[in-house]
């Protein structure tokens, strides 16, 4: 089988961004149910923090990125969804940050024509995680009062979109004026800047009359855990999707009985794309909003390949808004 050389981003041990080397590579051509695409962006994503430095453990070394969108350039035996220059995305296929990558014909969705594969890039992973947190791990309601963490990041820009089209009350946090800012202007109710207030679960209470939100969607996690069971209402439901501060360490879970009869989950977008229909059901409905429902998405930065480092150091070190790319 004839192979080709990308250039394709390596974690060469688990550590910090110091790990991440940029090297050639060796790719097949598209085996069965395989495709062979042209990245044109690669997103990049927490998980892949938490996948380099060894919390989700991947034997080393190993090409990092699990999300992009390309052109296809050839297609293995059996593939009977796409043919050569279609427009794909796939959010979960790792070793997406290089310049050539071999998708799964499931893992890939078709992208709109409207829609810049850089935006696809940019949305997939984050939207279709925006979809499920407010269509199905907490079902938002018209009226419903919402806590997002870090509202001007890439998923909480998202959120707060989705919730206000959904008739919500949206309550964000952010950690300066300028993202205080971005999360208004895309439809946050009420944006509270962590910097400046001390007790963010006390002024929550105070915005809703004492009561508390019907859901906090909390992507930062051990920083803000505390201040998330502190805003519920009763019967309220923390959602952590993500550990931004770092993983919430173990708690007593007393503290959901005497917070109100509480509830908290830990879900990943996996779990809610298992099957191919919800897959292209989620990314239908993000897509698709974004070439003509009016959602949109923001590219904080983009970057060659070997200037990764400076951009998982601009991500962890919360220096950014929106989404960022590689651009391989």
């Amino acid at each position: 089988m004839s192979t080709q050389q990308t250039d394709a981003l390596v974690v060469t041990k688990h550590g910090g961004i110091e790990v991440l080397e940029v090297q050639p590579r060796e790719i097949d051509r598209p085996g069965p149910g395989q495709l062979l695409v042209q990245v044109a962006a690669a997103g990049v994503n927490f998980i892949d923090t938490y996948q380099r430095e060894g919390v989700y453990p991947i034997p080393t070394p190993f090409v990092l990125g699990g999300e992009g969108a390309g052109i296809v350039l050839a297609t293995g035996e059996g593939v009977t969804t796409a043919v050569e220059g279609d427009r794909v995305a796939w959010c979960q296929t790792l070793g997406s940050a290089a310049g050539l990558v071999l998708v799964p014909e499931n893992d890939v969705v078709p992208v709109p024509e409207p829609v810049h594969l850089e935006q696809a890039a940019a949305v997939l992973l984050q939207g279709m995680t925006a979809h499920y947190l407010l269509n199905s791990t907490f079902a938002v309601q018209p009226g419903d009062t919402v806590l997002v963490h870090a509202a001007a990041g890439g998923v909480g820009q998202l959120l707060v979109q989705l919730a206000k089209a959904k008739d919500a009350i949206v309550i964000g946090t952010v950690s300066t004026e300028a993202k205080a800012e971005k999360a208004r202007a895309l439809g946050a109710d009420h944006v509270l800047n962590y910097t400046e207030v001390t007790d963010v679960a006390a002024a929550v209470r105070e915005l809703t009359g004492g009561v508390g939100v019907e859901v906090v969607y909390d992507g930062v996690g051990k920083a803000t855990f505390d201040a998330s069971l502190g805003s519920l209402r009763t019967r309220g439901m923390l959602a952590v999707f993500g550990a931004a501060s770092g993983q919430v360490p173990p708690f007593d879970l007393q503290r959901l009985n005497s917070g109100g009869s509480l509830f908290v989950t830990r879900p990943t977008l996996k779990h809610y794309i298992e099957t191919r229909h919800d897959l292209l059901t989620r990314a239908g409905a993000v897509l698709n909003g974004l070439a003509f429902g009016g959602l949109q998405v923001e590219i904080g930065g983009r970057y060659p390949l070997a200037e990764a480092e400076r951009a998982y150091s601009d991500l962890e070190g919360r220096r950014s808004t929106g989404k960022l790319l590689l651009i391989p």
